[in-house]
């Protein structure tokens, strides 16, 4: 049997191959950061959870700024423009990221007191905080090359390293350190830095070119204006951390940020989905044949939206595997910011016709309204409600968020595809209600063991009695990479 699997692996397509492979990648970063939370947890008190938390706010907002996201945006991008000529172009990206972080490094020192005083970082944490936007370029050229070449061997190997030192060297640190969300961040750092300096040397050496005017000029161009949508994204997905710590206190962003992690492993099953339907989703826009999309996105949202009711249903469990008694109020976050994932997801179906026909206007749009919102409904409800109210904010936000790409999805339809709309408004809206009526329902039950688990015995018996209908849609959505 196994011999038989051996040779049937081994005539799978090298594309299949590597679609899987880096689908276990982002399992792997995702997953053992997310099995190892209990222990950090345990490791951290509330207030140094959130002081750690606060800070990977401030990365994700600060890597925007001083990197450009150039590995998002214009990489991706290049790396098929200018696939003659690559080896140099991701040579030359190394270079205006690294000119990039070492031009606000010194911006840094100049004012260090007063950046320091504004993020509520120490100098230590900042020169980190550095390192770490820099490796997340060049970490981003590396992997998509890979990608690009199916050299999903090389990217595993480091992934599966890089996972597993992370986690490991952190929990050493923080048990021997004094300054603990210090030694959490250093345990971070080190492990990147050690991995950019090697990855940097082997594109520099294979491309040769540290400057280059045409594609320094070409990225710039390209990804300043994409800036406040990459911005809007990160501040729709940070802010409310930074904001509980400043107007709350820093215990009680450790808490939700607690609340937060655990609900965001759920994006696991968005990448899952989305890597195999999101180039489905582009070949029927350019076919225009885009009544069929409505067959794989409604089951593909029935889908996000069960694995985030089961995770709604089992809030207090896992909160209680994942953290010791003071993290206990997280529950109560955990549901809305659930169903935040499940808005999460289903905007890309929606995105996609604005990315293709190259409306970044009508993105960014988007995204900054939403993130506009955000800081608003936290500035407001946060003071009256406490850190609970972050989590319903960024609900609302998400769906706001979703709405206006539906809004410009229907536009663009309108004007390109002779109104053609690939999904009703009814069936979307009635998914969305069903599953606001089950997500609170479960929330209603957390003090009633009992009803809870007579609802969620009668959603798995659903699951088991239609379990032929689930695997058949399963197997009509992974059989779209061969199509």
């Amino acid at each position: 049997m196994f011999k038989k699997l051996i040779s049937k692996y081994n005539s799978v397509p090298v594309q299949v191959k590597a679609s899987f492979w880096f689908l276990i990648c982002a399992f792997m970063q995702r997953g053992i950061s997310f099995i190892t939370t209990p222990i950090f947890t345990r490791l951290l008190n509330t207030t140094e959870y959130g002081q750690f938390n606060i800070f990977n706010s401030w990365l994700g907002i600060l890597t925007v700024i001083v990197s450009l996201n150039l590995c998002a945006g214009v990489y991706a991008r290049g790396v098929v423009k200018f696939s003659d000529d690559r080896k140099a172009f991701t040579s030359s990206m190394q270079g205006l990221s690294l000119t990039l972080t070492l031009v606000w490094t010194v911006i840094y020192f100049v004012f260090h007191t007063f950046w320091n005083s504004v993020f509520s970082l120490t100098t230590f944490q900042m020169l980190c905080m550095f390192v770490m936007i820099l490796y997340a370029n060049i970490f981003g050229f590396w992997s998509m090359s890979q990608r690009v070449d199916f050299k999903y061997q090389s990217l595993v190997v480091v992934t599966l390293v890089m996972s597993l030192a992370k986690p490991v060297l952190g929990i050493i640190l923080v048990k021997v350190a004094t300054d603990k969300v210090s030694a959490r961040i250093f345990g971070l750092a080190v492990i990147e830095a050690i991995i950019c300096i090697v990855l940097f040397m082997l594109q520099a050496i294979r491309g040769k070119k540290f400057f280059s005017a045409f594609y320094w000029k070409h990225a710039l161009k390209f990804n300043i204006p994409l800036i406040p949508h990459y911005l809007s994204m990160t501040v729709l997905n940070s802010a409310d951390r930074i904001m509980i710590g400043k107007m709350v206190n820093e215990s009680s962003a450790g808490i939700y940020g607690l609340a937060y992690s655990i609900s965001q492993i759920m994006t696991l099953f968005n990448t899952a989905l989305l890597q195999t339907v999101e180039p489905w989703l582009y070949k029927r826009i350019n076919d225009k044949k885009i009544k069929g999309i409505s067959k794989v996105a409604y089951p593909a949202f029935i889908g996000i939206a069960v694995v985030n009711l089961l995770l709604i249903a089992l809030a207090p469990e896992a909160v209680k595997i994942f953290a010791p008694p003071e993290y206990y109020d997280a529950i109560w976050v955990i549901p809305p910011v659930a169903m935040s994932v499940y808005f999460m997801f289903s905007y890309t179906f929606f995105a996609v016709f604005e990315f293709y026909y190259e409306k970044t206007k009508l993105i960014a749009a988007a995204t900054s309204a939403g993130a506009v919102l955000n800081i608003a409904l936290n500035y407001i409800f946060i003071r009256i409600f406490g850190y609970y109210a972050a989590g319903y904010t960024t609900l609302v936000c998400y769906m706001v968020y979703a709405a206006f790409h539906m809004y410009f999805m229907r536009k663009i339809c309108r004007e390109r595809l002779n109104n053609e709309q690939p999904y009703s408004l009814k069936i979307y809206g009635g998914i969305t209600a069903v599953f606001f009526l089950f997500g609170f329902a479960f929330m209603a039950s957390y003090n009633h063991i009992i009803i809870r688990y007579s609802m969620l015995g009668i959603m798995l018996m659903v699951i088991v009695i239609f379990h032929k209908k689930i695997l058949s849609v399963i197997k009509n959505i992974l059989d779209l990479k061969k199509n």
